[in-house]
């Protein structure tokens, strides 16, 4: 990210991370720092005709209460899901939203707050933050992959997030790891997001229960009938329980091997790994950490490292923001 000249510097940036449940605000400075920040619940009823509305009743209010006007603003950056046209300002297909067609943010919250307006993908829109203000140091090339529900990333390649021919460029969780393995939601078999999901995490740990033999308290639990969520299966591991133990080693597997192929690909400074799953810390990354070095080229292993990410519920605010910096960025060239 580029520095701001003066004229800009004096003026804020609006961050919107709008997700399944939760649209999170932020206003920054053109530097990075987050002054306010608030959250609303995303209303995705009614095929989610309201979120829209919601968020620009949302900016506005709070530019009221603390009595702000558009002309202070250098622009609203906003992270979606769903295939976004970057051009356009459209998002279509965002399910979790209960958006079945398009739908049209910067038309409508530019006309309703008179800011210009940016957007992208969610996982595109992270990835930025923890480039720009978290683990990635800015540096020019980052590659972020987040661990929640999914299993989603984005690529900083040379300073570019990139998008590809049709906006899938990044799309890490679809990565094949496994041929023939468990079906993913996409239609194909065996991709990461089927093994390093939070999900993904809970289904290999039934499949191993179920032929796992010896004494372990995750076996008991699942024979047991118990729900059990991918957080207990780490806390058991750092508890040493072998069946828990087996499962992270099988999750760390594909998930340092998936990251070696992309280091491979693209050999950036970093990869940060993100989203809930990564809450397993040290734990978790030392294990991959041994599958990456085992699936690496000797020179991407010795200049492409792994790294936790450090913004959190935060990288999505952060990152929506700096579209508006990667816009004026990319005017002024």
């Amino acid at each position: 990210m580029k520095a701001v000249n003066n004229s800009m510097a004096d003026k804020k940036l609006i961050g919107v991370d709008l997700g399944g449940t939760t649209t999170k605000f932020g206003i920054l400075t053109p530097a990075g720092d987050v002054q306010q920040r608030w959250s609303i619940e995303t209303d995705v009823l009614e095929d989610g005709r309201q979120i829209i509305p919601n968020i620009i009743d949302s900016i506005k209010h709070h530019l009221d209460m603390y009595d702000m006007s558009a002309e202070q603003f250098l622009g609203i950056g906003m992270g979606s899901p769903g295939s976004v046209d970057l051009t356009a300002g459209t998002v279509t297909g965002a399910f979790n939203l209960n958006w079945s067609g398009t739908v049209y943010p910067k038309r409508d919250i530019e006309a309703a707050t008179g800011i210009p307006f940016y957007i992208d993908n969610d996982a595109n829109v992270a990835a930025m933050g923890e480039r720009w203000m978290g683990a990635g140091d800015n540096d020019p090339n980052v590659t972020f992959v987040t661990l929640g529900t999914g299993v989603g990333g984005g690529i900083i390649a040379d300073g570019r997030l990139l998008h590809g021919v049709a906006g899938s460029a990044g799309e890490l969780g679809h990565i094949t790891v496994q041929p023939g393995g468990y079906l993913c939601t996409c239609g194909k078999r065996g991709c990461l997001e089927q093994y390093a999901s939070a999900t993904g995490v809970v289904h290999i740990a039934r499949d191993m229960a179920e032929e796992y033999a010896g004494d372990a308290k995750l076996k008991f639990m699942l024979d047991d009938g118990e729900d059990i969520t991918s957080k207990i299966v780490f806390d058991l591991a750092k508890e040493n329980d072998p069946l828990a133990l087996k499962v992270v080693d099988k999750v760390s597997f594909y998930l340092g091997l998936a990251l070696a192929n992309v280091g491979n690909m693209l050999n950036p400074k970093y990869i940060v790994i993100g989203g809930g799953v990564s809450a397993a810390g040290d734990f978790l990354l030392q294990r991959v950490q041994q599958n990456f070095e085992e699936n690496t080229f000797p020179n991407v292993r010795q200049t492409t490292s792994l790294r936790l990410a450090t913004l959190g519920n935060e990288a999505g605010i952060v990152g929506a923001a700096s579209l508006v910096l990667q816009d004026q960025a990319e005017t002024e060239e």
